[in-house]
This record gives structure tokens, C-alpha cells and sequence, in this order.
């Protein structure tokens, strides 16, 4: 495990935020300014312009974003080489995954995907051996399995964007579309969200929480994948052909993402609690966070969740607008993510105004998983509904 939460450092303050970039920063800036400037020039022709205006938007956010966390380059360096290395073999047949070892064991889109499930598993597993044990070694395989599980995940999502239109221009499409493609998602962003904070609190000891729902995830996953055949690449219902579609859904699971990780660790926080009332020196307790850390965590990621979940309800009503008519019809998930909102938004003020902290706050943050659990996967289940990504 890193460190106990008694030698824990607080982020320092740092120079201004351009001050501190360097060579490697500006090479970075330089590759997807080359990267957003040959997609253009190629394939201007196949996007409108609210998809050229979102290529440019997701270049700028992508360089800022490994300004900021430079450990994030590398693991985009290699979701491009990898993905652009599957794309060339597959040339223009599908059948090549069938054929090639390559492609077949690797980097189709099903394999890396089965490999970003394996990996995630065995992380969460590395997690909770190195939490149990106290093994430095174990964490850091954990760490080094989550980074590896997110690349695989990345790459699949890209390979099987490019899969989609070898069968068909018609049926291709963003993979962010169904149950089956999101919960990929699902996965990589909060697992993603966990290495940074890792990082930042410099503690593997959330991951054994935090990657135990991801596993979860990755659980449905596997079964909605073999029991249902959903990932099968199927065209998108006319509705779904939308520009929105591509910034919309990331931004949801983004908050998805912080709201699942706050609740894994008000978990960690009611067990740590609980620990240290009996025996604050317990191994278990010296290798978590300690409780403010842990509650003011709580708050950092249902903060992000709730900026990210706002700006995708408001893509989602103009999306809605486009689409229906309307900015809100009282669809099932329309309803339901006003639920998750106001859900959120009532715990923000009580801990902002009302200075509610502790066990109170962890409980509501478990609560709300269920509640956003419902929004994003009951609904889906046994509702009707144009934002059913598919059926159980």
C-alpha cells in the first residue's frame, strides 16, 4: 500500500498553470492540433459541422486534460497506436478478425474488451490482497492492471467505432449507442477517475473499493454480452443519428462515474468509521484515507458528478428539442434524471449550508448509487422509452 493516511501529503501549491508546461506538454499539443487538423482535411466531407465543431472541442479538451494529468498521455498514445494498428490490419473486411491472430486474440473490438474485463478483475482483486495484507507490491500491480484494463477498454470502444462501418456506412456510429457500449464506458471512465485520484491522494487502498464496482460492472457486462448477444454491432434507430449523441452520453457517464466512485468510498468510509471506533490503530485503519480525506473525497467526486450530470441533462433536453419537439416530454429517463439531480443537488446543500459531514453524507451516497442505478440501468430494464439503449 503507498502510505497510512498519517504521512499522507495534501496537494501543494504550484506555479501558475502555464508556467509549469514544458517541451513533452507543447509536443503533446502539437500531436492532436496534427491529428485534429488531418482528420479535417480527410474526412471533412463525412461530418457536418457540429461534428467538426466536437472533433475540434474534443482535441482542445484532450490537450488541456494531458496538460493537466500528464499520466493520461501515455495511455492515449497508446489507445492511438493500438487502434490504428487494428484499423490497418482489418483493412476493409470484417472477416479479418476471424483470420488474423492479431485481431482475433487481441485487438478486435470483443477481445480487447474481454481483456479489459480480465484486467479489471484482477486489479480489483490485486486491491484487496494488497489492502489485506499490506502488500506495496500488490497495490502497485493493481495500479499498473487498472491502467492496462482502461487502454484495452479505450481501444476496444475505437476498434469497434471502426468495425461498425466495415459492415456498413449506414449502420456506423459512435459505440456509445447501447447498454452494451456504455457500460464500456462505464468502466474506463471510473476507472480512469480512480487512477487519478490514486495519484492525487497518493493511497491504493480506495482501489480495492472503487474497482470492486467497476468489476461489478464488468460482471453485467460479461453476461449481457453472452446471455443476450449485445455485442452485436446493430444500426442505430433513426432518433439516435444525432451529432448530441457524441458529447451528450460521454458527459453523463462522466458524472456516473464520480457519483458510483463517492459511493464506493462511503462504503470505505462507514467500515473505516466503524474500525477505528474499536481499534483506531488497527492495520485497516492506518492504510485507509483517514475520514476527513475520505469525506472531503466524497465531496470532490459528487461535485464533478453533478457539474458533468447538469451540462448532460441540458445536451439531452436540446437533443430532446431536435429530436421530439420539445425540451422535455416526462420521458422515463427525462424523470429519472431529474430524480438523480435533485437527488444530488439536496446533498450538496446540506453539506455546503447546512455543514452536514461524516456518516449522514456516506449513507445518502450510497442511497444515490441505487438511485442512479435505476436512472441509468432500471430504466432500461422496465421502461419504455427513446433513451432504452436495449432490453433485458
Amino acid at each position: 500500500m503507498s502510505v497510512s493516511h498519517e504521512y499522507m501529503e495534501e496537494p501543494l501549491e504550484q506555479p501558475h498553470f502555464l508556467k509549469r508546461l514544458g517541451l513533452f506538454d507543447w509536443l503533446w499539443a502539437v500531436l492532436l492540433l496534427a491529428g485534429t487538423v488531418y482528420t479535417i482535411a480527410n474526412f471533412s466531407a463525412l461530418m457536418d459541422g457540429y461534428e467538426v465543431g466536437i472533433l475540434i472541442g474534443t482535441g482542445l479538451s484532450l490537450t488541456l486534460f494531458g496538460w493537466a494529468w500528464k499520466p493520461i498521455r501515455p495511455l492515449g498514445l497508446a489507445v492511438a497506436a493500438l487502434s490504428l494498428l487494428a484499423v490497418w490490419t482489418y483493412g476493409d473486411t470484417l472477416a479479418a478478425a476471424e483470420t488474423n491472430f492479431f485481431l482475433k486474440y487481441l485487438f478486435s473490438s470483443q477481445s480487447a474488451i474481454m481483456w479489459m474485463s480480465a484486467l479489471f478483475v484482477m486489479a480489483t482483486a490485486a486491491y484487496w490482497f494488497a489492502l489485506a495484507i499490506g502488500s506495496v507490491f500488490s497495490g502497485k500491480v493493481g495500479t499498473a492492471l487498472t491502467w492496462s484494463a482502461s487502454t484495452m477498454g479505450l481501444v476496444g470502444l475505437m476498434v469497434r467505432w471502426r468495425e461498425s462501418y466495415l459492415i456498413s456506412h449506414d449502420v456506423g456510429h459512435i459505440p456509445v449507442a447501447n447498454l452494451y457500449e456504455v457500460f464500456i464506458l462505464f468502466a474506463v471512465i471510473t476507472g480512469l477517475l480512480y487512477l487519478f485520484y490514486e495519484k492525487r491522494y497518493n493511497n491504493r487502498a480506495m482501489g480495492a473499493f472503487v474497482l470492486t464496482v467497476v468489476s461489478a460492472s464488468v460482471a453485467f457486462l460479461l453476461w449481457y454480452s453472452f446471455e443476450r448477444g449485445a455485442h452485436e454491432i446493430e444500426p442505430l434507430v433513426p432518433a439516435l443519428q444525432s451529432y448530441w449523441m457524441k458529447i451528450h452520453v460521454p458527459t453523463n457517464f462522466v458524472g456516473y462515474g464520480g457519483f458510483a466512485m463517492a459511493a464506493m468510498l462511503g462504503v470505505a468510509y462507514l467500515l473505516v468509521d466503524w474500525r477505528a471506533a474499536r481499534n483506531p490503530q488497527s492495520a485497516f485503519v492506518r492504510r485507509m484515507p483517514s475520514l476527513e480525506q475520505l469525506d472531503d473525497l466524497m465531496h470532490k467526486l459528487i461535485a464533478l458528478g453533478f457539474a458533468f450530470f447538469t451540462v448532460a441533462t441540458v445536451l439531452g433536453a436540446m437533443w430532446a428539442a431536435e429530436a421530439w419537439g420539445g425540451y422535455w416530454s416526462w420521458d422515463p429517463k427525462e424523470t429519472w434524471a431529474l430524480i438523480v439531480w435533485l437527488n444530488y443537488a439536496a446533498w450538496l446543500h446540506m453539506r455546503l449550508t447546512k455543514g452536514w459531514r461524516g456518516k449522514p453524507l456516506a449513507w445518502w451516497a450510497i442511497i444515490g448509487l441505487f438511485i442512479t442505478l435505476f436512472a441509468f440501468l432500471g430504466v432500461n430494464m422496465f421502461l419504455s422509452g427513446l433513451h432504452s439503449y436495449g432490453e433485458l
